[in-house]
């Protein structure tokens, strides 16, 4: 998980124009603005502007200032920069609690919990360190990218429900994927790496969750574990980082494997059927045409429907292995397609192997 160390050091609410130094200064050698003006050849009205702070100190001035007061130009320079960096940061802060209500519509704590966030008083702060984990300098950056018309219509419908913490379980997918490195996308590749995927099926996770990715990320495809979020009742999404990148989150909400495996499935059958522009979620809704084609290339990819009338006729767990040997896969599969196919869903909960975090 990408974690935020970021300590935050006292921030001054005032920034001191170098004009207020060069004051001093012209006091300390007993110099009227006018002589100073005669010495570096500005006219006293350039100087009133530079002492108030509504002109700054150029490179040329803070070369003339070293020959006129021999204090170093670097001196003058760095003072300049100091300021306007600090006047920024003022005018930023002053922009910024404008948009204070915005973050209630993000779920900050959880955020905090995982190490993305500083826990601060300063709403401000919060405010800005938001903001810096999605990558945007202002609330209106965010909404453009993440509540626009013209991008609503390109993702699930299930998305505008509760767009900031939608944005936000998301955004930690965004943030491990673009960790990863990954060979440029190759469709006849990805369709061959998820028959070997398959059969890691019946692995332990330390075994199967590392060879996962490396044979997606040799396809072109990054796979990003994230944990569920209260208000984010979703099994995974699929969203195209550049046009030679794909990005499959995935988490373990209901926990059984085969619910993992559907998802994981679900969604290479986005990536390989569905356009690069759309964000599309699996929330196990059927209102939408792209949900039921990829729920289709993931069963049939995991267990073809030719054995669906065998296994509505299992009565045992035996048999459960024995077909789950013919077909290579992990029987906690085949257990979980006899629950969808019969509605006998406390039957063979025994061999769905549940997946956790680990802490």
């Amino acid at each position: 998980m990408v974690t935020a160390q970021k300590k935050y050091e006292f921030e001054p609410d005032y920034a001191v124009a170098p004009g207020a130094t060069l004051q001093e200064l012209m006091e300390s050698l007993e110099m009227t603005q006018k002589e100073l003006a005669t010495r570096t050849g500005l006219t006293e009205q350039s100087l009133t502007r530079i002492i108030k702070g509504d002109q700054p100190i150029s490179y040329e001035t803070a070369n003339r200032l070293e020959l006129v007061t021999q204090v170093p130009a670097r001196f003058w320079n760095n003072l300049e920069a100091q300021y306007r960096e600090q006047k920024a940061k003022l005018e930023e802060r002053e922009r910024l609690e404008s948009n204070i209500e915005w973050l209630k519509t993000i779920p900050t704590r959880e955020l905090i919990d995982r190490g993305f966030l500083q826990a601060v008083k300063d709403k401000v702060a919060l405010l800005r360190d938001t903001l810096a984990f999605f990558g945007v300098s202002s609330v209106d950056a965010w909404q453009k990218i993440w509540e626009m018309p013209a991008v609503a219509a390109r993702r699930s419908q299930c998305f505008e429900s509760r767009i900031g913490d939608a944005a936000a379980w998301i955004r930690q997918g965004e943030l491990q994927a673009h960790e990863m490195e990954c060979k440029p996308f190759d469709k006849k590749r990805f369709k061959k790496v998820l028959h070997e995927i398959r059969s890691l099926t019946r692995e332990e996770p330390s075994v199967f969750e590392p060879e996962m990715k490396r044979l997606c990320a040799e396809a072109g495809v990054a796979v990003a574990l994230v944990r569920e979020m209260k208000k984010v009742p979703w099994n995974g999404a699929t969203k195209w980082l550049t046009p030679r990148k794909a990005m499959i989150i995935l988490c373990l909400r209901g926990r059984g494997e085969d619910k993992f495996w559907f998802s994981f499935f679900h969604e290479a059958g986005h990536v390989l059927n569905d356009s690069k522009k759309d964000l599309l979620i699996n929330n196990g809704s059927h209102d939408d045409p792209r949900e039921e084609r990829a729920d289709r290339f993931a069963a049939d990819i995991l267990i073809p429907s030719r054995h669906d009338e065998n296994i509505r006729r299992i009565r045992s767990k035996e048999a459960i292995v024995r077909l789950a040997d013919e077909l290579d896969i992990a029987p906690g599969i085949v257990a979980g397609r006899y629950q969808f196919l019969t509605g006998q869903w406390h039957l063979f909960k025994g061999l769905i192997r549940k997946l956790e975090w680990e802490s």
